[in-house]
């Protein structure tokens, strides 16, 4: 199962692969929030089809990012505007960071790996 998202070795060992549902649910250029154990992760698919993973909330003030706007590899969170890359989790102007995960399409679905 970890092979569908292309982990392997070490990385495989420490990680679960969680089925969020059906790839549609999330309308291009926009975020939803999925609860999966005691974390909240929000999944972005870009205008482009190209999908994101991270934690859902933002760590300045707790803002929801998956109602944030969405774009170029980055989102902005909906409360004080601090911007985040999708790629790193780093903050753009900001000492922050947001936990990313890996996250694919896998025959329709949203498939990610969370760090055990």
């Amino acid at each position: 199962m970890d092979t569908a998202l292309g982990t392997s070795g070490v990385d495989a060992l420490r990680s679960r692969v969680v089925d969020l549902g059906p790839l549609d649910f999330i309308p291009l250029g926009q975020g939803r929030a999925y609860v999966v154990g005691d974390r909240t992760i929000a999944v972005f698919r870009q205008r482009d089809g190209r999908l994101f993973a991270a934690d859902n909330q933002c760590p300045h003030r707790g803002g929801p990012l998956a109602d944030g706007i969405v774009g170029a590899g980055k989102v902005i969170c909906p409360l004080h505007a601090w911007k985040y890359d999708l790629e790193t989790g780093c903050c753009l102007g900001e000492e922050a960071t947001l936990q990313t995960y890996l996250v694919r399409a896998v025959n329709g679905h949203i498939m990610v790996a969370i760090e055990e």
